[in-house]
């Protein structure tokens, strides 16, 4: 076993996020391109022990057919300023990560994913037999290429959202309900988070979806001592709403209203087209304002598929406030990106942070992580600045107890 190699099992490895993050990767490889947007390669982590991009191994699993280099290709032909010579470069290695890609799973997730799935992807057997099978996977990844560890990553489209019982809140009664293969109560997110627990690797949840890591989840990950976090990745609205909320609040500014609207293609706007989808996420859109501003102004995040944007997200965001004598005034943005490609660099770091973390011994929760994520359990802080402090102040512990043992 090659102890300088790691395994990433990305969930929806065909989908636009995930094509981004291994031909992102393999393009740093090679060189042809710098780390822009990933945090983890700024001078404050420059003295943690991360485990390099060149260290890292792909693999994972699509309810789709498909092929990682068309995906890529399809990412390539839609982006401006890719060089299209990029993909020839790139094509050997995207062909031996789509061997290590096997079917996933479509286990209680609804119409919208349903329907995109191919007829030989999972679903169908018991949840524990499901489990299995995750975890057999997993394990053949991990002994097939001899890597030290596995790192599991769910960028699946956003499940609707499950409603969370008693059982999610203690793990006894949630092991006594899969033994029961009480369906309603998981997702196939469920089902993946469980079994790379299980199987002693650290996850990350940066999808909507909250069958992934309810509190019974992060008490199985705490006994397992595997380190965890999420959920939903903060790559551009909410970014800008957690960065800009506090300045209302440094100057005694009382905002009214913060109306959002979104259009986006792409796969994910495709699923988010469906109204229990688009449930979730709006939900994890919806938390920032409220915690860091200390109250509720009115606000609601309206979302439109538009599929001729394909990767593309527009955000436009009209902010009503109050000032001095009564006066109301407002503010107004627009965000305009890739959205594959703000979230691939934010993966990477995810990935090499959680993996330094299985690797210093720590378990459950990684609150520090807060400022990658629109609705971070275990993490009360919702403005970005004071988010960010939390990662460089653990940066900052991390390197001061280097070799002496786990911070405190």
């Amino acid at each position: 076993m090659n102890k300088s190699r790691i395994g990433v099992w990305l969930i929806g490895a065909l989908g636009s996020v995930s094509s981004a993050v291994v031909f992102g990767a393999l393009a740093l490889k090679r060189g042809l391109i710098d780390s822009t947007g990933m945090i983890t390669t700024t001078k404050p982590f420059e003295k943690l022990e991360l485990l390099p991009v060149n260290a890292l191994e792909f693999g994972g699993c699509d309810i789709r057919r498909g092929s990682l280099r068309d995906a890529c290709r399809d990412m390539v032909e839609e982006v401006a300023g890719v060089p299209t010579g990029m993909l020839k470069d790139l094509e050997g290695d995207l062909a031996k990560i789509e061997r290590h890609i096997s079917p996933g799973s479509t286990k209680n997730c609804g119409e919208a994913i349903s329907r995109l799935a191919s007829a030989s992807c999972g679903g169908d057997g018991s949840v524990r037999d499901e489990i299995a099978q995750v975890m057999n996977r997993l394990e053949n990844f991990k002994a097939g290429n001899g890597l030290a560890d596995v790192v599991v990553v769910n960028l699946a489209s956003t499940e609707p959202a499950l409603e969370l019982t008693e059982c999610h809140h203690d793990l006894s009664a949630f092991e006594e309900r899969l033994d029961h293969d009480s369906e309603g109560m998981v997702r196939a997110s469920t089902v993946y988070a469980y079994a790379a627990i299980q199987s002693g690797c650290p996850y990350i949840n940066f999808t909507p979806s909250n069958g992934a890591l309810f509190p019974a989840m992060v008490e199985l990950a705490e006994q397992k001592r595997v380190p965890v976090m999420g959920n939903d990745g903060k790559t551009g609205e909410t970014l800008v709403k957690s960065a800009l909320a506090p300045m209302f609040l440094c100057r005694n500014l009382e905002v009214l209203s913060w109306e959002g609207f979104n259009i986006l293609g792409n796969m994910d706007g495709r699923v988010l087209d469906y109204p229990e989808n688009k449930e979730s996420k709006t939900r994890t859109k919806d938390v920032t304002l409220p915690q860091a501003l200390g109250y509720k102004p009115h606000s609601e995040v309206g979302i439109n598929y538009v599929p001729s944007l394909g990767d593309q997200k527009v955000a436009w965001d009209y902010i009503h406030f109050r000032g001095f004598l009564g006066a109301k005034m407002s503010l107004q943005f627009i965000w305009q990106g890739y959205d594959s490609l703000l979230a691939a660099p934010l993966v990477l770091d995810l990935v090499r942070l959680a993996e330094y973390a299985k690797r210093r011994g720590e378990a459950g929760l990684m609150p520090h992580l807060a400022c990658y994520f629109k609705s971070p359990i275990g993490a009360e802080e919702h403005r970005l600045y004071e988010q960010f402090a939390l990662l460089l102040d653990y940066a900052v512990r991390a390197e001061q107890t280097a070799g002496i043992g786990l911070s405190t």
